[in-house]
């Protein structure tokens, strides 16, 4: 670091100002690995276009979308409008770090760049399922017209280590949730589709979990205190989504995101990486966080294996009706 930072047992003198300063460095760094690592990628290659054809309204010749043209599992077609959904609330996240991390500097630089990598990802998913006839289009217009007018605020908007800290988590449970959709979706060109997506979501959890790493060099107890506090109450971009709550319990049976998805393939690879238990010079605050952080992972996991064992039976009785 280029900077002297303030005494380690003086939380008080971080403020969201003197953390973007400490961290530019950092982000600097970071978004020069990540130029040098992302691919472009056009959107328009992964659309099957010779599937497509006019819907009804301004051409005579329009067809009405019906269930049976969907080559998607009804799982997929539940996963993909959720996802599609969260995407198109692209206006409000980026005014929303921009405003968090400023438009300035390598901060600055790295908004608008993972504001124009997440737009190709709301314009290949829209595409996709147009062109291929996954969804009702009508429905899927009304759902974002209906969500994107409620607008949207991140529950992490008044911090800027919350909300670092809550697209570390983020953006990895995005990664998840597109590349369980495409193995779920039953088409492989939705597959590929969601794993290039994925790979970028990857490379942008990446970008962030660094970032986390080294805001835990500079203020260990407020970090500590930050991800506490996204961890235990984490909810996805999309919980505000018309009928979220009921698309969210069937993706859990499908298997596309859960409870044992989230703490396996979200929470823990983080905390992992960032050795979060065996961080150790915090003060009372930090070590409270920590220990908090510590049991609930202990009560998530355990809240997980009652919903495998659900889960379990669930395919078991559904399993014995097919045989009989």
């Amino acid at each position: 670091m280029t900077i002297t930072s303030p005494h380690l047992g003086s939380p008080s003198a971080w403020t969201d100002t003197r953390l973007l300063f400490a961290l530019e460095e950092v982000v600097e760094t970071e978004l020069n690995r990540h130029l040098k690592v992302a691919k472009d990628w056009m959107p328009h290659e992964y659309v099957p276009w010779s599937d497509g054809r006019n819907f009804p309204g301004l051409f005579e010749d329009g067809e009405a979308w019906g269930k049976e043209q969907s080559k998607v599992t009804d799982i997929g077609r539940v996963a993909l409008v959720v996802n599609l959904l969260t995407e198109d609330n692209l206006p409000s996240y980026h005014h929303e770090i921009a405003s968090l991390f400023g438009r300035d500097g390598a901060w600055g630089t790295w908004v608008h760049r993972w504001t124009a990598e997440e737009g190709r990802h709301g314009i290949v998913m829209r595409d996709y399922l147009l062109a291929s006839r996954a969804v009702d289009p009508d429905a899927l217009e009304r759902f974002r017209m209906s969500h994107m007018s409620e607008g949207f605020e991140s529950d992490n908007r008044h911090s800027m280590l919350h909300s670092v800290a809550y697209v570390a988590f983020q953006e990895l449970a995005t990664r998840i949730s597109h590349r369980n959709t495409g193995h779920q979706s039953g088409d492989p060109v939705c597959d590929r589709m969601l794993a290039r997506i994925a790979t970028d979501e990857n490379l942008h959890m990446v970008f962030y979990r660094n970032l986390l790493k080294a805001a835990f060099e500079l203020a260990p107890d407020l970090t500590m205190q930050a991800v506490r506090d996204v961890v235990v109450d984490f909810r996805m971009p999309g919980h505000g989504i018309p009928g979220f709550e009921r698309a969210a319990a069937q993706m859990a049976i499908g298997e596309v995101y859960n409870l044992r998805i989230h703490h396996d393939d979200v929470l823990q690879p983080v905390l992992r990486f960032l050795k979060i238990m065996e961080i150790d010079g915090l003060g009372p605050e930090g070590l409270k966080a920590q220990e908090e952080l510590g049991v609930y992972m202990g009560g998530l996991d355990s809240e997980a294996a009652k919903f495998d064992e659900r889960l379990a039976a669930r395919k078991a009785r559904m399993a014995a009706r097919a045989a009989g």
